[in-house]
């Protein structure tokens, strides 16, 4: 008799962002903002976790953790990016985000509030572009050997219709 396998799922690290911690500057200095945050470009067919860690913004404060999540997605338009689902894990919230138009790059803006009453807020940029191959309409012109005529563009030639 055979046994269901139980599985741990474990997010991504290919799609984890780490909130830098609060850098103090120099007196004199002029304090730069820190590039952007992004993740990776997803195909809008996929439907992937994507992680955030806060640690460093809370380092000296072992007791404090993830209390509160909200998180939007700008654009907000139908079919556009949207979270599927969100989930916290102490200081990492994890979100599943699905569909998405071609060619847009969205803002998702989280807002964390901790146990004791930190608030974090960050945006992360989330690129979404055709990443899969479009499947090959059957009036599409062929060569001799098989092969698809395409468009400058890589689109395939369809036959004229009669």
């Amino acid at each position: 008799m055979s046994t269901p396998a139980s599985h741990v799922w474990k997010p991504s690290g290919a799609r984890s962002v780490t909130i830098d911690s609060f850098i103090p500057v120099t007196r004199g200095s002029t304090a730069v903002a820190p590039p952007l945050l992004n993740w990776p470009t997803k195909d809008p067919g996929d439907t992937l976790d994507y992680e955030v860690d806060i640690s460093p913004v809370l380092v000296g404060n072992d007791g404090d953790s993830i209390a509160t999540l909200d998180v939007t997605v700008t654009p907000d338009n139908p079919g556009d990016l949207s979270v599927s689902s969100t989930t916290v894990d102490g200081r990492r919230c994890v979100f599943w985000l699905a569909e998405g138009q071609s060619g847009t790059t969205y803002t998702v803006t989280i807002v964390v509030g901790t146990v004791t009453g930190r608030t974090i807020q960050r945006s992360v940029l989330v690129p979404v572009l055709n990443l899969s191959v479009p499947p090959i309409p059957a009036d599409a012109l062929e060569t001799n050997a098989g092969t698809v005529v395409t468009d400058q563009n890589g689109n395939p030639i369809l036959a004229p219709s009669s």
